[in-house]
This record gives C-alpha cells, structure tokens and sequence, in this order.
C-alpha cells in the first residue's frame, strides 16, 4: 500500500487545516475567558470602590445612629470606633463599627476582630515614648 504525493499534500493540507481551526477555536475560547474574568474583577472593584464610598459617606446620612464626632475612622478590618456621647462630654460606650453595602459580608480579619470584641479580649493601653 502506498500513498501517492496526491494523497499526502491532501493530508498536509488537512492537518495544517486542522490546526489553524484548532488554534482559532482555542483562541476564541482564550478571549471569551478572558473578557468573563475582565468584567468580574470590574465588578467586583466598582463593589469595593462603593463600599468604601458609602464607608465615608454613612455618619452623614440623617438616620446615622451616631453623631459624627464621636466617630475616629480606622479603616483596617474595623471602620470606626464610636465614642458614643463624646460630643456631649459624656461617653455612654465604645462602639467598634463596620458599615457594609449590599450583600457584602465580613472578611476573615474582620470576623477575628468581631470575636474578639464579642470574647471581651479588649484592653486599654498607653506607650511612653522617651
């Protein structure tokens, strides 16, 4: 049995066709990937960028349950600390206060920090620099 040089540019020329459909097969599915993960990580930063917005943005809205200078804002896995009545010269209590948007939830760190505070593992402490 042997093939004739017909036969043989004809399998060439399907194989190279074969890939070159292959390629753009997998390429197409590449882009479509890549613009589902592009529109994730956009939401996704609009999400965080509206959370942080509405963070600076709640102590001023009218049924904000606190006066806004009895806030100190943090930021990093707690967004203020209430100092509840420091406007009036008399603290009722301290109040560690995360404000979130939506359907968010709290983050690891943040969980840790609310067990904490739930645990009462809380101190008072003061660093004398010399």
């Amino acid at each position: 049995m042997s093939i004739d040089s017909t036969t043989t540019i004809y399998l060439i020329i399907g194989i190279i066709i074969g890939i070159s459909i292959g390629y753009l097969f997998a390429k197409m599915a590449f882009l479509i990937k890549v613009k589902k993960h592009r529109k994730h990580a956009v939401k996704q930063s609009s999400s965080v960028i509206l959370g942080q917005v509405n963070e600076k943005i709640a102590p001023l809205l009218p049924n904000f349950p606190y006066h806004y200078k009895d806030l100190t804002f943090v930021g990093k896995g707690i967004d203020y600390i209430v100092f509840d009545g420091l406007a009036e010269k008399s603290i009722k209590q301290v109040v560690f206060l995360e404000i979130k948007s939506g359907k968010s939830q709290l983050n690891a760190n943040e969980r840790m920090i609310r067990d904490a505070i739930n645990a009462w593992r809380i101190k008072y402490e003061i660093i004398r620099i010399k």
